[in-house]
């Protein structure tokens, strides 16, 4: 019998993370470009920052939320997700972000296209989010811990990206629990009914 003065074992979703996971909606990069991304993060191994695995590089389209139901959130995305075309997505740019001067993130921007900013604002309908600033795509490739400005003094970081995937699936996704590290994939699904690609889809122009 369960002491009253106890807290009951939290409930676990069947075949899944326990119930209120903490969960996103992301696009997962595309491996040979999250590999590139990351190769150029080795610069800064020396500084006070935290490189993110090539296997973690995402795109963020719904912020993170605690979700009791994974299923119910599947079928919200399979909502979206079959209403939505596959797209390609442009990297352009490696640089610190958001505050250049002070930056907390070295990140790689993306064009933020009809297509992505149409799957972002369904997105956030569909789980009754909103966004108050304005929708600045990217992909975070390393944490600053402290000294920001120092470290964008002391190795500037400002490059220009000729990078493309086509986006064909969209990603249920759940943070790390506390003192932990690596995103797990809840589900991928499809884009207007398109199979999952078996492998890498990217295309660089011929002199990238």
């Amino acid at each position: 019998m369960t002491s009253p003065d106890l807290p009951l074992p939290e409930p676990q979703a069947p075949g899944g993370p326990p119930a209120g996971a903490r969960v996103f909606v992301a696009l997962k990069t595309a491996p040979s470009i999250a590999g590139e991304l990351a190769q150029m993060t080795r610069v800064l191994e020396r500084f006070s920052v935290r490189l993110i695995a090539a296997d973690d590089i995402h795109l963020t389209l719904v912020p993170p939320w605690q979700e009791v139901s994974i299923p119910a959130a599947i079928e919200k995305l399979r909502g979206v997700a079959d209403k939505a075309p596959p797209f390609p997505l442009a990297f352009v740019r490696l640089c610190y972000g958001p505050q250049p001067r002070r930056p907390r993130l070295l990140w790689a921007e993306c064009v933020a296209g009809q297509e992505l900013a149409g799957l972002h604002a369904m997105l956030l309908a569909a789980f009754g989010q909103s966004e108050q600033r304005p929708f600045r795509p990217h992909v975070t490739v390393a944490r600053i811990r402290d000294n920001g400005a120092v470290v964008a003094r002391s190795h500037p970081i400002d490059r220009a990206l000729a990078l493309t995937q086509e986006v064909e699936t969209v990603e249920l996704m759940q943070s790390p629990p506390p003192g932990e590290v690596g995103y797990r994939v809840l589900a991928s699904l499809p884009l207007a009914g398109k199979p999952t690609p078996a492998h890498d889809n990217v295309s660089r122009p011929a002199d990238a």
